[in-house]
C-alpha cells in the first residue's frame, strides 16, 4: 500500500513540474511576443525559473520514495 502512496506523490510532482513549466514557457512566448526587444532577457529568466521548478519536482519525488521506506 505505501508504495502506491509514494507512486501517487511522485506522480502529482511530475504533473505539477510539467504544469508549472508549461505556464513559464507560455507566459515568457507571450512576453516575448509583446516585447521582442526584451527576448533575451526573458528567456533568461525563464530557463532559471524552469530549472528551480524542476528541481523542486525532483526533490518531491525523492521525498515521496524516500518516504516509501520509512513505513
Amino acid at each position: 500500500m505505501t508504495g502506491s502512496i509514494a507512486a501517487i506523490g511522485a506522480g502529482l510532482a511530475a504533473i505539477g513540474a510539467g504544469l508549472g513549466i508549461g505556464r513559464i514557457g507560455g507566459s515568457a512566448m507571450e512576453g516575448m511576443a509583446r516585447q521582442p526587444e526584451a527576448a533575451n532577457k526573458i528567456q533568461t529568466a525563464m530557463l532559471i525559473a524552469a530549472a528551480f521548478v524542476e528541481a523542486v519536482a525532483l526533490f518531491a519525488v525523492v521525498v515521496a520514495l524516500l518516504g516509501n521506506g520509512a513505513n
